[in-house]
């Protein structure tokens, strides 16, 4: 076990990163060491990285040599905001020193160079010019290399990166692995590393910021609003509409809270889009905590599209398709995203897989079917959720039904048609049979959202096996009118009558 990280007083009697448990006891005997949790740590680190969202839109954890500790930000088209990249480092650095926090940074052309700057030459700008020459003087280490790979360049010599420049790049793949070869690329900018920002990246954003920290609910919905008629406006003028939005409340204390709303359909009505958050916002129950107050508020827009303008007035032909998704949206910006399903049709003959459930906030495209449409056949209103064992009485193995026992429940059919056959889908055997179609957006823990497992997918269904799907449908009427759906599964055999189940009640 040795030290990850320490306080000053330790520092100051000499002890530092790396240090083993049993030496530093013996240098310090009234040492306090606490076992760190890695899980937690990442947490709040992530939490830290999401809240330098307000400085960049692109925010990325650096993982390759910790799951935590290493921020890097996209800062094209944003320096001129703090008056220059000198200017927003001094910032960024400043604000997070000032917060008692020991940090280091530095910026560059690529993500491996401000990496190697950041560790060996904090505080360094590089020009995109000179970037070859500044990452010569540095270690071999800074290329976020392996330890094994570290010590085996150490000993060949070579420690520094532009001791490896010009040398046979094949000789070096071979003894120090094809990791060394593109990491110096990277660094170098010879191959282009892109980072994966941990917020969604909005195309459209209004926000505002505050001279003192907010903190009540009511003003950040009211905020909201404002913001929605803002980004509402610049969504007009470019005739773009977005069905995601995205609520940031960036606190005080280095957190971000994200509330996130869908839309059925491409909407910028910001009456609307400040509904969906007050919903939303009830979702929270008591879990809002704004801490020490909200510095700055952000709405941003994805999911863009084209959107037209819309009719209004005397001329305005409403069928009522938009107070209806509108409706929707509300349901599941309180409810949840799997709490409003419809039903969507499947290109299937087995009757469990002909339809399947679906959120309403993202619906699957249309599928253009070519030439006309065949006639469906019929099918009862209301099909049973499984299949229900009965025992039927017929006059001849394959004549229709004379009657059954459903339930310890004779009935008497009097009229009686089919059989239509079903036969097996070869190919789909193995499949499981699924009733509702995944979560449209990932579901974020932050967010309070919990799963309804009542409209989970549901395993009873099972796999899907051919061998016991050739089935022989009747539809049967009784004396009382009543009209069923029954089947019987398989074929007539020495010996052995095949089973018959109902499926499905006509109205």
């Amino acid at each position: 076990m040795r030290i990850v990280a320490l306080d000053d007083l330790a520092a100051s009697r000499g002890l530092g990163p790396g240090t083993s448990i049993p030496d530093a006891r013996a240098q310090v005997p009234d040492l306090e060491a606490r076992e760190i949790d890695p899980a937690q740590v990442m947490h709040l680190f992530a939490e830290f990285a999401d809240w330098h969202s307000n400085a960049s839109p692109l925010v990325a954890v650096l993982d390759d040599q910790a799951p935590y500790g290493d921020l890097c930000l996209d800062i094209t088209g944003v320096t001129h905001l703090f008056g220059g990249e000198a200017r927003m480092l001094d910032t960024l650095v400043e604000r997070l020193r000032g917060r008692g926090f020991t940090v280091n940074g530095a910026i560059a052309g690529t993500v491996g160079a401000a990496w190697a700057m950041a560790h060996y030459a904090p505080g360094t700008i590089v020009a995109d010019d000179s970037l070859e020459e500044t990452l010569a003087d540095l270690p071999v280490a800074a290329l976020r290399l392996a330890e094994a790979q570290i010590v085996g360049l150490r000993q060949m010599g070579l420690k520094r990166i532009g001791q490896l420049y010009g040398r046979d790049r094949k000789a070096l793949a071979a003894r120090f692995g094809a990791s060394l070869v593109s990491r110096l690329d990277l660094a170098l900018g010879l191959i282009e590393e892109r980072i994966t920002p941990r917020l969604p990246v909005a195309d459209h954003y209004a926000e505002r910021r505050f001279v003192d920290p907010i903190g009540l609910i009511d003003d950040v919905l009211m905020c909201a609003n404002d913001l929605a008629v803002q980004l509402a406006c610049r969504l007009e003028a470019e005739g773009l509409g977005a069905q995601s939005f995205h609520l940031f409340l960036y606190l005080a204390d280095h957190r971000v809270i994200r509330l996130s709303v869908n839309a059925a359909r491409p909407t910028r009505d910001a009456a609307h889009i400040g509904r969906l958050f007050l919903h939303r916002s009830e979702r929270l129950a008591g879990e809002y905590d704004p801490g020490f107050g909200i510095d700055m508020i952000r709405l941003g827009a994805s999911s863009i599209s084209p959107l037209g303008s819309t009719q209004l007035g005397a001329f305005a032909d409403p069928d009522g398709s938009a107070d209806l998704v509108q409706l929707f949206d509300r349901m599941t910006s309180r409810l949840g995203p799997l709490a409003v399903l419809r039903s969507v049709p499947v290109d299937t003959h087995i009757p469990e897989r002909a339809v399947r459930l679906e959120p309403v906030v993202a619906p699957s495209p249309e599928v253009a079917v070519e030439g006309e449409r065949p006639p469906l056949p019929v099918r009862p209103l209301r099909l049973l959720p499984r299949p229900e064992p009965i025992t039927v009485v017929a006059e001849v193995p394959d004549g229709p039904p004379m009657g059954m026992v459903w339930r310890r429940v004779r009935y008497r059919f009097v009229r009686g048609a089919g059989p239509e056959r079903i036969e097996a889908e070869w190919w789909r055997t193995g499949q499981r049979l699924t009733l509702v179609a995944a979560v449209p957006d990932p579901v974020d823990p932050r967010d309070g959202i919990v799963p309804d497992p009542t409209t989970a997918p549901e395993p009873a269904l099972g796999t899907f096996e051919a061998e016991a799907v050739l089935r022989d449908y009747y539809v049967a009427e009784d004396e009382a009118g009543r009209r069923f759906w029954l089947f019987r599964q398989g074929l007539y055999a020495a010996r052995r009558a095949p089973p018959w189940f109902l499926h499905g009640i006509f109205a």
